[in-house]
């Protein structure tokens, strides 16, 4: 053996002591063996566009060790750990579409509902090149999280289809998302299974989805949420996860002795999320010195206007292409940027082993789900980085879902006013909950809060008699 191996697998030995390992980046987890299905074969498209380096690990092995940590501290027996980690149901289906080339695409798609002891299922559907069974179990497993954490009545669920939204055209994006929804309405429903937008959809995607579930079903806008204003979406719900990434900010930010109107902030990902959380962070006075997106990334000293960013964004260019007297810079060292705070809105294993220590901010706020591997968490709270964690931050675009789903069912709709004041009320009493808990114990606040999510589903899983 290898002197490498041999010290690898000591630290490992040193980990099983003290607690569940923390996954090796590069490596397979256990979760890839028997019992777990078998790994999702389906061709995959490269991005074109540059991209920063992504952490080996995947997003199931980093949802797996947080669970197991808290499982271990709430002294969960192995029985009911088994049950609370594993699926109720996986489905995997194909979606044929015919593109503009005259020939048949197939593409997999997945839908995942991981538990619903507090309630129908819920979680978004994504439209991305690389999304496999994989992934979806690990997001649906977090949305059980949660839901739970913020208190909401819902269980958690994910979807998505191993497509580029952006190599289409619109008629062929709407063919895919018909096709999808085709093959999966006999597990959804707004008692059973509420999708939503995620990385790749929309709003107009999901009026495509309605549409197809109401051929069926007759008209059930509450079937999805996310949807158009025009058809019984909810005012507020587009940035809702922004909003909500802005609130968690404001709320931790007396603890770290910031003032948000001389905040600087570095944004990666310059999507839905993080277009919004920029934006309402510049109302609060902040200064944006750093953005990427798909495309590449730019920095500058003296601050980039977010409103016109996106605006230039809205309007077909892209963050790389930005002409605001900005710095363009490699998007690996986005994360070097000097700032206050860093929000992570992009993928999943974003900030991992290989970059963690280049990071110069005080506080993280993770608006994309997964951003930080495990072992880059432990290297950002030796660094006295305070984070507050995805399962938490940004919970706002499923709390303003929420909203929708009770405004449908009741044929209903509040001003965007009560919406947003709605919004800052749950997740601020979600972040009083999970501080409150991480003092308590002693940790940060991501194990608090995973212990609290999975506490309130193993109350209402028991309670039910299901375990």
């Amino acid at each position: 053996m290898s002197d490498e191996a041999t010290e690898r697998e000591t630290e490992r030995e040193d980990e099983s002591a003290d607690g569940p390992a923390v996954p090796q980046e590069g490596e397979a987890g256990p979760h890839a063996g028997a019992g777990h299905g078998e790994p999702d074969k389906s061709a995959k498209k490269t991005e074109d566009a540059p991209a920063p380096r992504r952490a080996e690990v995947s997003n199931y092995e980093i949802v797996e060790h947080w669970f197991g940590v808290a499982a271990e501290r709430l002294e969960l027996p192995d029985d009911v750990a088994a049950v609370l980690r594993s699926s109720y149901r996986e489905v995997q289906v194909q979606v044929p579409v015919r593109l503009g080339d005259g020939k048949l695409h197939v593409f997999s798609g997945y839908r995942v509902q991981h538990n619903g002891a507090r309630g129908p299922y819920k979680g978004g559907i994504r439209f991305h090149p690389e999304v496999d069974l994989d992934e979806i179990r690990a997001l649906a497993e977090l949305m059980t999280w949660k839901t739970a954490i913020v208190n909401l009545p819902y269980g958690g669920a994910k979807g998505g289809v191993n497509v580029d939204p952006s190599k289409l055209e619109s008629h062929e994006l709407q063919a895919v998302s018909r096709s999808f929804m085709d093959k999966i309405e006999k597990v959804l429903g707004p008692t059973r299974d509420i999708p939503a937008p995620d990385v790749g959809t929309n709003a107009q995607v999901m009026a495509w989805l309605m549409d197809e579930y109401g051929k069926l079903h007759g008209h059930t806008p509450a079937c999805v949420t996310g949807k158009p204003i025009a058809l019984e979406g909810s005012y507020g719900r587009e940035a809702a996860t922004g909003r909500g990434v802005v609130h968690m900010f404001q709320e931790a930010a007396p603890e770290v002795g910031l003032d948000p109107a001389e905040t600087r902030f570095a944004v990666q990902g310059f999507g839905n999320v993080g277009s919004w959380a920029a934006r309402l962070m510049q109302e609060l006075g902040a200064t944006m010195v750093g953005v990427s997106d798909a495309s590449g990334a730019i920095a500058a000293e003296g601050g980039i206007d977010a409103e016109k960013l996106a605006e230039h964004v809205r309007e077909g260019g892209t963050v790389a292409d930005f002409d605001g007297s900005t710095e363009t810079i490699d998007p690996d060292d986005l994360v070097a940027v000097e700032c206050d705070v860093f929000i992570p809105a992009a993928l999943g294993g974003m900030i991992h082993k290989g970059n963690a220590e280049r990071m110069n901010c005080r506080m993280m706020v993770e608006g994309a789900n997964s951003p930080t591997t495990p072992a880059a968490d432990s290297i950002l709270n030796d660094k006295g980085v305070t984070i507050v964690p995805d399962v938490l931050a940004n919970a706002g675009g499923v709390v303003v879902s929420y909203f929708e789903w009770a405004q449908n069912l009741q044929h209903f709709r509040w001003d965007e006013k009560q919406v947003n004041e709605r919004l800052g009320e749950i997740m601020r009493r979600g972040f009083r909950e999970v501080a409150d808990r991480a003092k308590e114990n002693d940790t940060p606040m991501r194990p608090a809060a995973y212990e609290l999510g999975i506490e309130r589903v193993v109350e209402a899983a028991s309670t039910r008699g299901y375990i």
